[in-house]
């Protein structure tokens, strides 16, 4: 098998959704998206043929996915606990009235949006997004020794 990059599954981590998911090829270390639909297609056995022409090629690697023990899911969304990534974050401040604000705009609902504008209006945008790939980057590396994934920094 081949070193990942660390970043490059950083990358993937980041770009995942609820339909959408992104799995390592052990083999040729290449990470592919596969969307919930061709997912789907694959499970069901659809025809292919059926599918239009832009997502055949999701679906055969789905199925290959499904086929094989050549691919691994990277850490989903579910994973990531993106709202403890926040919390974390917002306690980590050392300005007590900061954290304090930023700890009560993750409360409730909308709390993503009002996180990011409160981030914004106390200017350490880049404190967080610092914070946040450096807990990515964790996630992925215990990923990474979990799934026995040769790995680089970089």
């Amino acid at each position: 098998m081949t070193v990942i990059k660390l970043s490059d599954i950083v990358d993937a981590m980041q770009m995942q959704s609820e339909t959408m998911s992104n799995y390592l090829n052990k083999k040729t270390g290449e990470i592919v998206p596969i969307s919930e639909e061709e997912m789907d297609a694959a499970e069901n056995d659809e025809p292919i043929e059926d599918s239009p022409e832009w997502q055949e090629e999701g679906i055969k690697t789905a199925k290959e996915i499904l086929e094989t023990d050549d691919y691994i899911p990277l850490p989903s969304p579910f994973d990531i606990h993106e709202y403890e990534i926040m919390e974390r974050f917002c306690l980590s401040i050392k300005d007590q009235k900061i954290s304090d604000d930023l700890y009560s705009a993750i409360k409730g609902s909308g709390a993503f949006r009002r996180f990011k504008d409160k981030v914004q209006r106390h200017g350490i945008e880049q404190d967080w997004y610092k914070y946040q790939d450096a807990s990515y980057r964790k996630i992925a590396k215990e990923w990474c020794e979990e799934n026995r994934i040769k790995f680089m920094e970089d």
